[in-house]
């Protein structure tokens, strides 16, 4: 499990630390599944992290970019997996959750690949993250390869909804981030949110690149490195995430 270790995401969960991640064993690339580390100590970077095991899903395939999140009392994961008999390599899934390394009850498709704009390169819907705002719950994902087609794409359920059932939530038809040849942003994807010092204003994190052209896999181009930026919201009180500022503005100008 040392070779191919991808997407760590730190939650805390019950007074706990826990880490998600996706890893293969060295000699097998694409045997990626998810795994979960867990810490009693208040201080993450304190302690003892623990291997809780993998996060066991319907179908022993290629799975990764796992998070978590609660909703009216009840723990969900979302992630990205490839389900046998589709024509695609990943879609996005929901369940319900035993606890914060087991899932329970149905375990959902909420979307696959179906625009032309999914399925650049590769069909690819993956990392999830869900921001709940104004009565709803967005839920983002990245979508194509990962060269300059790589963006993000909009998923929306009204709060009041079943989550579990796929008709409860809508796709945007077109993606919400994307790359930019004015600002230098190219691949814009994989993302999540948090919120600045003030304890309001909501930020938007990614991964880009500065350049668009690639040479070869564009997995094995190194150089897709995180940036923040503020994240603003519409009259209609869904996200905008406008365009991927330069690197030479500072986030929120």
């Amino acid at each position: 499990m040392g070779a191919h270790i991808w997407a760590p995401e730190l939650h805390r969960i019950g007074g706990k630390w826990y880490i998600y991640f996706a890893s293969a064993p060295a000699e097998d690339v694409w045997a990626i599944r998810i795994w979960v580390l867990e810490n009693a100590h208040p201080n993450p970077f304190k302690g003892t992290w623990v291997e809780k095991g993998q996060v066991k899903t319907a179908w022993e395939t290629f799975s990764l970019d796992a998070t978590t999140f609660t909703h009216r009392g009840k723990r969900y994961l979302a992630w990205a997996q490839h389900e046998p008999g589709l024509d695609n390599n990943t879609g996005i899934f929901l369940s319900e959750m035993a606890n914060p390394w087991t899932l329970k009850g149905p375990q959902v498709r909420l979307s696959t690949p179906e625009y032309d704009w999914e399925c650049i390169g590769f069909k690819v819907n993956e990392g999830p993250y869900v921001l709940k705002r104004n009565g709803r719950l967005f839920m983002t994902y990245s979508a194509s390869a990962t060269d300059f087609n790589y963006c993000v794409g909009l998923l929306t359920a009204d709060a009041d909804s079943h989550l579990l059932d796929p008709m409860s939530w809508s796709k945007s038809p077109t993606p919400v981030f994307t790359s930019n040849d004015t600002t230098k942003q190219y691949g814009p994807g994989h993302n999540c949110f948090t919120v600045a010092e003030d304890g309001r204003t909501d930020v938007l994190v990614y991964h880009a690149r500065q350049y668009k052209e690639i040479n070869g896999d564009p997995l094995n181009d190194p150089n897709r490195h995180t940036r923040i930026q503020k994240l603003g919201w519409k009259p209609d009180g869904t996200p905008d995430f406008g365009i991927p500022v330069a690197d030479t503005v500072k986030a929120g100008d």
